[in-house]
């Protein structure tokens, strides 16, 4: 009789030694590589996914400035937050996000979403680093490069 076995210690725990990927968002579009990027970080791809543990590879995300949205939503979509006194409701397109100094917030938010709201989703989001430009910090985690373009063209060919 088969049983199923869960993940402990080493494979979860804090001495659980995560694999790092790096993608390049540039001409990517949003929703779809923020899809794959939580998939990712959830761990759904690994043999030991389970619902309840971090054990999910850490993501680093370069030229996040150039991702691109479809149709009308980059002068359409909005943005809205609440400054914490009365009538500070603000708003900026993606448009202006994208060209701000912190263009990294808008693909930040769209993973977010995705993950869970939980205490597991924060710890999540720590896994996930996101850079405007082509540079980065990471490469002391040596981070293996994750193709998501060819990734598609098997999908679509398949």
């Amino acid at each position: 009789m088969r049983q199923t076995t869960f993940p402990k210690g080493a494979e979860t725990g804090k001495n659980f030694q995560r694999k790092w990927y790096i993608v390049d968002a540039k001409d990517a579009v949003l929703g779809r590589i923020a899809s794959k990027i939580a998939s990712r970080l959830l761990g759904k791809d690994d043999v030991n996914f389970t619902t309840y543990a971090n054990n999910g590879p850490g993501v680093v995300v370069i030229n996040a400035r150039h991702i691109k949205v479809t149709g009308k939503k980059f002068e359409d979509k909005i943005f809205y937050w609440h400054t914490g006194y009365a009538g500070g409701i603000k708003q900026r397109t993606i448009r202006e996000r994208l060209e701000s100094k912190d263009p990294t917030h808008v693909l930040m938010k769209a993973v977010q979403r995705m993950l869970g709201k939980g205490p597991l989703g924060r710890l999540q989001m720590k896994n996930l680093r996101i850079y405007a430009d082509g540079e980065h910090t990471q490469m002391g985690q040596k981070p293996e490069v994750w193709d998501l373009k060819s990734e598609h063209e098997m999908n679509v060919r398949s």
